[in-house]
């Protein structure tokens, strides 16, 4: 797999493994995802009774004896309905039988640390690994391709055995498969039902880690960012779901392994897989996360590998901790050392300890160093400057250079990419550098006829002051699916993470790697999903909009040299960007003020949305009339931020606080308006008596002559409740319409 892994949706239907045909023998069968009325309460007490129930709905035309075999899953806790193998033609036939709802056919979802926790202050005397007992007693849910059980970072040394509410169970053979890190571990990969839930292809072991691995001495990758690795959540428990391949994730199995996490009983679900935005009904991740959340149980989700293209975020729902990418203060330096003194810092894994510092002639390849683009006259014995552009993997381009004679390479960024740059293990000795430093590179090479250069590898460099950096590739608001709520949530580290690595299923690889690199929001998400898992340790009452709006209002939106986070122009980054800002446990672990939501107050939001009572019903798993509703707009939802659309109209909303610090306390509101909006707020003070008290407050957001940006169509501001000892920040977003 490689090590920026892509979040795409490709809007197909998955047919199955086998060529099967209808009676007709003219269709082949497809997945279908059926959604039936809710029956009475109470009706369906016992499984059987339920799929029997279910099986009533399939066509006459597929006999008894089939059924079985084309079933496959029965729903308890998601939604109401099964997952079955139809034709077309069958499935437009169960459209007559009373109490159908819908069929569709299931989508394709795609899969999107030695250092981090030190990044993020846990390892601290104050830090909240201490506060929180390292997550002890809480379970976390991976929902990935697996895990390789006997890897040292899921080794149960010090573990205590799982809580007496946890019910799941383990499909691995009892040698070398559970234990007490890991206490269940199941199969729901269409392809591969009845096998084990290994980790055939690394991101499942690496993800599960990051979120709960247990502390591992002396771990490095190819002798790179050596020290103790650890999940974040270290103390938690594991429990896996395994729903993908390589080749993607069905949607049948995402609502499957929901079905039977809530059952189970975990605590916090981390899913680093997605599509680009679609209608939550239509959401095997939404709806799969609300049924969660109706549980107590929080679910982190990758915001997705697009940006940094606007509205491309994905996993929008509110209900969901929606986790960007950003870049903490590591490097695994390899810096670029021109004939003409100048020197430009890079990145990569390899790390060669007889590659000369001297310089070499110095060539650029104008057509991306593809394969056959490149010729042995050209580059033989030099090194080899190299564009990225998207289509060639940049170790791909090393394998090029190499093969001509190259005897380095320097791949500079695009446009896009930026300053980002990706530790990578490469065949030939190499360097990933920033745009800007491409073209400065290009311009020295034009502008002498003897060009030259030399790479040094300096090895891992920690202290980067302009950490945390937002990642190209984490996806940017703002949400197609809803505008009115801010997304991504938060940011957290996503770029050259350590974490764990199936080697022995990796016979392949040119290297033995008990640890690897990997970049994506895949990896910020089981960072922010070990973080929850912090918090319900130490609040185990608090619901799972609490423990977000905590990790949101105490985000950090300055840089670890106090100024704003950067992206990857090395501007500051935009609000769609970043969400409320940078995760910081140690804060998000007492708040002071928490915005909570429960299941039902989503109602009035989804009938806002436009979405008819039958779609509010598929989400929601209750009947849902929404002309008898209190429908609301987007903004009105009692979220952490703000995010409006302004036209000449004024707007105000309402938000409830709920004091969770000090039993007595006072705090005043410090705005910070978006430019060209006047912001008000009543009352500007709350005076809280007790714990748990709750306050509301009206916002009055209306356009103002002064202070507008020309031809800008969003601002960008915040509003903050301080007291003494706390401070609340709520991110705001306008539109101008």
């Amino acid at each position: 797999m490689g090590v920026l892994l892509l979040f795409a949706l490709f809007f197909m239907s998955k047919s199955s493994p086998a060529i099967a045909c209808d009676q007709g023998g003219e269709s082949r069968l497809k997945t279908y995802i059926v959604h039936l009325k809710e029956p009475e309460s109470g009706v369906f007490a016992e499984s059987e009774n339920l799929e029997g129930w279910y099986k009533s709905f399939l066509p006459a035309r597929i006999a008894t004896s089939k059924q079985q075999e084309r079933m496959v899953y029965s729903y308890r806790n998601v939604l109401t309905g099964f997952a079955v193998r139809l034709t077309e033609e069958e499935a437009k036939e169960m459209e007559a039988k009373e109490g159908f709802v819908s069929a569709r056919p299931e989508k394709i979802y795609h899969l999107h640390t030695t250092h981090s926790p030190s990044f993020l202050g846990l390892h601290k005397r104050s830090g909240l690994w201490k506060g929180s007992n390292l997550g002890k007693g809480v379970i976390i849910g991976v929902m990935d391709s697996g895990i390789l059980p006997s890897h040292p970072s899921f080794g149960d040394e010090g573990m205590p055995p799982p809580p007496a509410k946890w019910t799941g169970s383990c499909e691995f053979n009892k040698s070398g498969g559970c234990s007490n890190k890991v206490i269940g571990a199941r199969n729901f990969e269409s392809g591969s039902k009845g096998m084990p839930p290994f980790d055939e292809g690394g991101h499942g072991s690496h993800t599960a880690s990051i979120a709960a691995g247990n502390f591992v001495k002396q771990a490095s990758v190819l002798g790179n960012a050596k020290g103790t690795a650890a999940g974040i959540a270290p103390g938690a428990h594991l429990a896996i779901y395994k729903i993908c391949t390589d080749g993607g994730c069905a949607g049948a199995d995402i609502l499957a392994a929901f079905d039977a996490a809530i059952a189970d009983g975990v605590d916090v679900l981390s899913v680093s897989v997605g599509q680009k935005s679609t209608p939550f009904y239509d959401d095997a991740i939404a709806v799969g996360a609300f049924a969660a959340i109706r549980k107590g149980i929080l679910v982190s989700c990758s915001a997705g590998n697009y940006g940094p293209t606007s509205a491309s975020v994905g996993n929008a729902a509110p209900w969901i901790l929606t986790v960007g990418a950003s870049t903490i203060d590591r490097s695994i330096r390899a810096s670029v050392k021109l004939g003409n003194g100048e020197k430009f810092d890079g990145e990569s894994l390899f790390q060669p300890s007889d590659f000369p510092p001297e310089l070499f002639p110095l060539v650029y390849s104008p057509y991306f160093c593809s394969a056959g683009t490149v010729n042995v006259a050209d580059v033989e014995g030099k090194v080899v400057l190299c564009d990225s552009d998207g289509k060639t993997s940049i170790t791909d381009k090393g394998r090029v250079v190499k093969q001509a004679g190259g005897v380095a390479m320097i791949v500079a960024n695009s446009d896009l990419a930026g300053s980002t740059t990706i530790a990578l293990e490469h065949v030939l000795p190499a360097s990933h550098v920033s745009y800007s430093a491409g073209l400065s590179i290009k311009a020295y090479i034009s502008s002498t006829s003897h060009p030259t250069a030399s790479i040094t590898f300096e090895g891992t460099i920690i202290g980067e002051p302009s950490a945390p950096e937002v990642i190209f590739f984490s996806a940017r608001g703002p949400s197609l699916a809803t505008p009115g709520i801010l997304k991504p949530d938060i940011i957290g580290p996503g770029m050259n993470i350590l974490a764990a690595w199936p080697t022995p299923l990796h016979n392949n690889s040119p290297s033995k790697l008990t640890f690897n690199l990997l970049s994506g929001t895949s990896m910020s998400c089981p960072h922010l999903s070990g973080v929850a898992a912090l918090i319900k340790s130490s609040h185990p009452d608090w619901s799972p909009a609490a423990i977000k709006s905590a990790i949101m209002t105490t985000a950090d939106i300055l840089n670890l040299k106090d100024s704003p986070i950067l992206d990857q122009t090395e501007h500051p980054a935009s609000i769609f960007a970043i969400g409320a800002g940078h995760v910081n446990p140690l804060r998000a672990n007492d708040p002071g003020l928490i915005y909570d939501i429960q299941p039902d107050d989503y109602i009035p939001y989804l009938c806002g949305l436009g979405y008819n009572d039958t779609q509010v019903g598929l989400i929601t798993l209750r009947t849902v009339r929404c002309s008898e509703e209190s429908s609301i707009p987007e903004a009105q939802l009692n979220y952490p931020s703000f995010s409006i659309a302004l036209k000449s109209k004024a707007r105000r909303f309402q938000r409830t606080v709920t004091n969770v610090g000090n039993p007595k306390s006072s705090y005043t509101v410090h705005i910070t308006a978006p430019p060209g909006v006047d912001v008000t707020v009543k009352p500007h003070k709350l005076h809280f008596t007790k714990r748990n008290q709750k306050k509301t407050y009206t916002v009055t957001f209306k356009r103002s002559s002064s202070g507008v940006i020309t031809g800008e169509q969003y601002a960008q501001g915040f509003l903050r409740w301080v007291s003494a000892t706390h401070s609340a920040r709520s991110p705001i977003a306008v539109k101008f319409e």
